[in-house]
């Protein structure tokens, strides 16, 4: 990079990732909708800008002090160690972690060769250090999210140098942009497609509907970067944008609440133990870890209960700051309500469901649907439905009744709506809970209750309830558990027995089991877990149904 001024050099370096942040700026909310692995919690996109703006703010620091100094007085060495270190204090969650170490594998190698041009054969080489440092930063490596598609990009433009001219050593400053944009534009598209090709590699992605929100962020990022260099809004990234459903994915973290991340700096003139000695710990505490840095300097990520306990493990060994603690529960629960509020306000067709238990209404809102409150009995007049029919912002409506003594209620309010109105055959609200990701706003009501009712065949449910009076034939007293299979009664007694009986004729030969449990449910979560055992993938709700301890559902 010969310049003879050092703030020139250092404007030119900060326009650059300035371009970067304001592309992620433009695509935050996207992004953050997007995410659900590792953990639903929404917030890829906050955390990528706060290691960018981290960068920056490291940039307007040095360049404030740098006064008159020349690039060379200064050095690139230190310039791009600033900047990784900056990246890497300013980094949270797993996203914001692997982005600063992407940054920080392209700074070793462009500190690695001091006074190379910073050309296009040194930008590769950076995007390949990049990549195999980010790959070393995480435990267990998951291909499809943003690993793979940095991979991918370095190794496209790689191929790209073939036939490459290079640089002239007197090039401008302006023709260096040009070359180097023209690179990275190659990134920009083999990302792109690897972002596409994600879902097909990660289960959770292609069952969510989504693509990798790290992989997508990173390819914006570098969008913003080559708009930098060329001085124009850059490319065209296409968007990808969250269905208005979730898909409550079950993966690594499901059962610990905070994301918990902070940096650690060495005592004095101490030195830290290699990341692989804190691990150990960490993961005793919880999952999703990262320990990324070196002697001197971690930065912690680690997904626990016990924030506190994490923290308490450098004791002794350094200063512990930067201490960031999210709630993931209430993340995740932001998440699916903002995107369950971007459902299109005049989508074709649109669901109305009818429940009781704000926990159960809850979820419904999150796959996108209306919910008419049905009260304890579940049992709303024909008024109370076509208020809630003319309450969906759509077209055309589905009325989900979960209730048979709702279907001829909701049939009549359907006939009085001046709106084209189906009533599907849902007649349990865990039921219509696993039919209802059949729905699609741009198709009819018609095709959707259709498709709802298909779906409605492959679902079996089951529940626990509280007997309300003893059996005339004294198989149980009043209060005693009572278990159905459909509307069979198949296990009374003991709360604990009795689910357990309901969970084992319901999971035969299933490999997903919903269970929702209702208001003053006798077994919590985690006892529930021992119930069911292993072999077979739980998802837990809190649904707080009044008439029923829990409801359950396998396909």
């Amino acid at each position: 990079m010969p310049h003879s001024n050092s703030n020139t050099s250092l404007l030119r370096f900060r326009a650059i990732l300035a371009g970067a942040l304001i592309a992620l700026e433009e695509r935050r909310s996207e992004i953050n909708d997007l995410n659900v692995f590792p953990v639903a919690d929404g917030d890829t996109g906050d955390n990528m800008v706060l290691t960018i703006e981290g960068c920056l703010a490291e940039l307007d620091r040095l360049a404030e002090e740098s006064g008159e100094r020349s690039l060379d007085e200064i050095g690139r060495e230190e310039i791009v160690d600033l900047v990784a270190r900056a990246a890497l204090l300013s980094a949270r969650g797993n996203s914001g972690v692997i982005i600063s170490q992407l940054i920080r594998g392209a700074a070793e190698e462009l500190i690695s060769r001091p006074g190379v041009l910073v050309d296009p054969v040194l930008i590769a080489l950076a995007m390949q250090r990049a990549a195999e440092r980010a790959y070393a930063s995480v435990r267990e490596p998951t291909e499809g999210t943003i690993l793979t598609v940095m991979a991918d990009m370095a190794t496209a433009v790689t191929a790209a140098l073939d036939g490459l001219e290079p640089m002239p050593l007197d090039a401008t400053p302006e023709q260096q942009n040009a070359r180097i944009a023209d690179l990275l534009e190659v990134a920009v598209i083999a990302g792109e497609e690897s972002v596409r090709r994600g879902p097909d590699l990660l289960p959770v992605l292609k069952a969510a509907g989504v693509v990798d929100s790290g992989g997508y962020g990173v390819v914006v990022l570098f969008a913003g970067c080559v708009a930098a260099l060329r001085g124009q809004a850059g490319l065209t990234v296409a968007r990808h944008t969250a269905p208005a459903r979730s898909s409550e994915p079950q993966h690594e973290s499901s059962t610990f609440r905070f994301c918990t991340n902070f940096a650690v700096t060495a005592n004095g003139a101490g030195r830290l133990e290699d990341s692989e000695h804190y691990i150990e710990g960490l993961e005793r505490l919880g999952d999703s870890v990262l320990v990324v840095g070196d002697q001197v300097t971690l930065r912690v990520h680690v997904h626990t209960d016990e924030p506190q306990a994490a923290t308490a493990l450098f004791d002794g060994a350094g200063q512990v700051s930067r201490l960031d603690v999210a709630d993931m529960v209430a993340q995740i629960a932001d998440r699916d309500e903002r995107i369950a509020a971007e459902v299109p306000a005049h989508a074709r067709c649109g669901t109305l469901a009818i429940v009781a238990g704000e926990g159960i209404a809850k979820l419904y809102r999150s796959l996108g649907a209306q919910v008419l409150d049905g009260g304890e009995t579940l049992n709303p007049s024909t008024y109370e439905i076509l208020a809630g029919i003319h309450s969906v912002p759509a077209d055309e409506v589905v009325v989900l009744p979960n209730s048979r003594n709702v279907f001829m209620a909701a049939q009549a309010a359907a006939e009085m709506s001046g709106r084209i109105v189906h009533v599907a055959q849902s007649s349990e609200m865990q039921a219509g809970l696993a039919a209802i990701v059949a729905s699609q706003p741009d198709r009819s009501a018609v095709e959707n209750a259709a498709a709802i009712d298909d779906l409605l065949e492959l679902v079996r449910t089951a529940s626990v309830a509280r007997a309300a009076r003893a059996d005339a034939d004294g198989r149980f007293g009043e209060g005693e558990a009572v278990g159905y299979l459909g509307e069979e009664l198949i296990a009374w007694g003991d709360p604990a027995a009795t689910l357990k009986a309901v969970v084992d004729a319901l999971s035969d030969g299933s490999e997903l089991l919903t269970v929702i449990a209702g208001d003053g449910a006798p077994i919590d979560a985690a006892g529930v877990a021992q119930i069911v055992g292993d072999g077979i993938e739980l998802e837990h709700h809190e649904g707080g149904q009044p008439s029923r301890w829990w409801l359950l559902s396998a396909e």
